[in-house]
């Protein structure tokens, strides 16, 4: 009981510590990048910290395996340096008995797993979908600087602001220039505020109040025309709404489908809590395998194991996604090579020292 609370407490810091760099390596690339499009008017910015929550939420399924990998690794590779593995076995606590330890801790983090990867995880894809569509809705109010020209539709439209009412939407003494060939457009209004068409994604500006000046540069005859309300195409968008993504659609939904899609993706996401617990099993073997090599060899072994597991799942994932192989093969066959590896890893000493005994 004493060793299990002592190996399981190891665990659980090793893998808050493993958990917070790497949330925390992923967060700042992103919020870099998220910084990057609001300040080019393409995110608004009150939605910088709600993309990257629900981003990283998202990415936390991904994250888990490598690093309950990570934390056993470093948990037992210490233990054997010490020496402490050794001591161990002497007391009567077997391989097995410590893989049985490592079972019931990598069981527990699987429930959080299941929760994030089954239910969270696609729950925030839905929001990052309706945040990207809000976005594309907004990009032009968010872009929009008092006191600075604004470019569209590749500098044929330009637009000026002395004034800009956020929560309105609304733009105060507005000046547009509008080129056309060898013509020069140019509109002024008091206020003016923005239109979007959901249906073909232009995007439209509505002038109140105003007038228009119509002409060639150089030469006086320019047209003036007043007016009440004047609507101008900003930018012609030919375009259909964002699909979702498959990885956001709802476990419920996909449960019980018969689109490939659907089973590829609940295979996925039903391996990315099995493997960490077939993770977590693999190095406790790979320690106890190559305890007598260096250090950081079970890490460059470890790391290489997981890059080919996953890459394999990935490819099987696609294979079923294109039906090129059945259902009941699919990702599971993956596990089962994998499965027999951790047999082998585990059965291989005992085998050695029965030869090595005749």
């Amino acid at each position: 009981m004493i060793i299990k609370r002592y190996i399981h407490k190891e665990l659980f810091q090793k893998l808050l510590w493993i958990l917070g760099l790497l949330i925390l390596i992923f967060a700042s690339n992103k919020f870099v990048g998220f910084l990057s499009d609001a300040a080019e008017g393409n995110l608004p910015a009150d939605m910088v910290f709600m993309m990257l929550g629900y981003k990283m939420l998202a990415t936390l399924p991904k994250i888990f395996p490598i690093s309950i990998l990570m934390a056993t690794l470093l948990v037992f590779t210490r233990m054997a340096n010490d020496r402490e593995l050794i001591i161990m076995e002497g007391a009567g606590a077997s391989k097995a008995f410590q893989m049985k330890i490592v079972t019931q801790f990598a069981i527990i983090f699987c429930f959080l797993v299941t929760f994030v990867t089954l239910y969270a995880a696609p729950w925030a894809e839905q929001n990052i979908h309706l945040l990207k569509e809000r976005a594309k809705e907004e990009s032009d109010i968010s872009g929009i600087r008092p006191g600075q020209f604004k470019e569209f539709n590749q500098g044929d439209r330009v637009v000026y602001v002395e004034n800009f009412l956020p929560e309105k939407s609304l733009m105060k003494d507005v000046f547009l220039q509008v080129r056309q060939e060898k013509n020069l457009g140019v509109l002024a209004s008091d206020n003016a505020y923005f239109q979007y068409d959901r249906k073909s994604g232009n995007r439209y500006i509505i002038f109140n109040d105003g007038q228009r000046y119509v002409g060639e540069p150089g030469l006086l005859d320019y047209e003036i025309t007043e007016y009440e309300k004047y609507a101008i195409l900003i930018e012609n968008v030919t375009r259909k709404a964002e699909a979702v993504k498959t990885s956001a659609i709802s476990t419920n939904e996909i449960i019980g489908s018969d689109n490939m899609t659907h089973k590829a993706e609940l295979q996925w996401r039903i391996s990315l809590i099995i493997i960490c617990l077939s993770l977590s099993l693999f190095s406790v073997l790979l320690v106890q395998s190559s305890a007598n090599e260096k250090r950081y060899t079970p890490f460059i072994i470890g790391i290489s194991v997981y890059l080919i597991y996953s890459n394999l799942l990935g490819i099987a994932q696609t294979l079923l996604r294109r039906e090129i192989i059945p259902d009941f093969v699919g990702l599971w066959s993956v596990h089962l090579i994998f499965l027999s590896i951790l047999f082998f890893l585990y059965y291989f000493p005992r085998i050695q020292i029965a030869k090595n005994s005749q």
